[in-house]
Parts: structure tokens; sequence; C-alpha cells
């Protein structure tokens, strides 16, 4: 069995961390990982948010396995996250499983460029309360017989698919990052920032990126792989 050797504890921590909310928000989750060289890219979906969840790990060592020296593979969330063992900064890959339909649709390597108009982290965390507040407000004010699924879903799909400032990133992304604990506080590291590859926005922080595709752009700037 292949085996990762992490950075440190912390890095471990952080990865059993990121699995521990996916697996939150869907108990079957599949993770792609790629892994080259000191880095391992650990790709999800929560599929409240309809993103996509990128979390990078540091590698103690450059990552090889016989005579392959890189890793692809989609493997089961939950076996991986028990696989971690954070005192040994250790995580034994599983067994590869059937990805699902977003697995094999990835945003590019390279070519990001940097977009203005991110709010400060504050001003992003403050967002995603107002939103919450307001869905709970407004489906509370639903009668009892208005309260459906599909009317649920109606009102976060209007909250969350607005868009963040004068940028074209939607709220939902920022709530995905906050729900992820990508938005956590952090002295001394750099900001959140906004990206754009083709279709593809990002929105990276010190702690992970949530990847969109902008509406309207079609299969623009795509990466299948």
């Amino acid at each position: 069995m292949t085996e990762l050797h992490l950075a440190d504890e912390g890095e471990a921590a952080d990865l059993a961390a990121f699995l521990s909310r996916l697996l939150h928000y869907d108990r079957g989750a599949a993770v792609r990982l790629q892994a080259a060289g000191t880095a391992l890219a650990v790709f999800g979906r929560p599929p409240s948010f309809e993103v996509l969840a990128i979390r990078a790990v540091r590698l103690a060592k450059p990552y090889e396995n016989g005579l392959d020296a890189a890793l692809d593979v989609t493997v089961s969330a939950g076996e991986l996250l028990e696989a971690v063992d954070e005192k040994a900064a250790t995580a034994a890959v599983p067994g590869a499983v059937t990805g699902p339909p977003w697995a094999g649709v990835l945003p590019p390597r390279g070519g990001w460029q940097a977009e203005p108009g991110l709010p400060a982290p504050d001003a992003l965390r403050a967002m995603v309360a107002a939103g919450v507040a307001e869905f709970r407000t407004r489906t509370q004010e639903l009668a009892p017989e208005a309260r459906t699924r599909a009317e649920l879903d109606r009102v976060g799909r209007e909250i969350w698919s607005r868009t963040v400032g004068g940028t074209a990133l939607p709220v939902r992304a920022v709530h995905a990052a906050q729900s992820l604990g990508f938005l956590r506080p952090v002295s001394g590291a750099a900001e959140p920032a906004l990206l754009s590859s083709g279709a593809w926005l990002r929105l990276r922080t010190p702690y992970g990126s949530i990847a969109v595709r902008r509406s309207g752009l079609g299969a623009l700037g795509v990466s299948v792989r």
C-alpha cells in the first residue's frame, strides 16, 4: 500500500480536519488525490455548495512509489481519514474507487490571474453570517405548508447565488470556504485572493481554495484529466 509522508503533525491534522468536514456534508464522499514532488492536492466536492474544494498538503519528501513519480487517484474520503496517522505524519492511500463525475473535471493547473474587488476577510465572514441569518429568517416566516424542500432550496439558491462585491464570485463559494475552515483568521499569512483562469474562479486562502465555474462560459478552460 502506498504511504504518504506528510511534512509534520500539523499537516496531518489539517488534512484530517478537511476530510472530516467533507464527510460532515456527505458520508460517502470521495476525494481525488494528486501528488508530485513534495506537494499533495486533495480535491473534494461538498454537495451543499456546488463548488470544488482544494486542500494543498506539504509532503516531507518527494512522492515516489516504485517507478511512479506522481500519484493521481480517487479514493474514499472516509477510508483516507482512517488511514491518517497524525503522530507519525503519514497517510496510507486507500484503494481506488469509481470517481464521481466531478472528479474528472478539475480546474487548470496554471494560467491563473488575480481578479480585483475581493472584500477583506472580515467582510467575507460577515457576508456569510448575514446570508445564514437571512435564510433562517425567511424560511421561518414561511407558513408550515409552504416550508417544502423545493421552497427551502429556492430561497437558498437566491441568497447564495448572489455575487461578492463587484466580482463574479458567488457567495456560496465564500460560504463553502467558511464552512470548511478556509476562512479562519491567520496572523502573518497572505490574505484571501480571487483568481481566474478560463471559465474558473478560485478563492485562495492560506488554508485551501474554493473553485467554481463562472456561469455563461460553458466548458472553456476545463481541464479533463
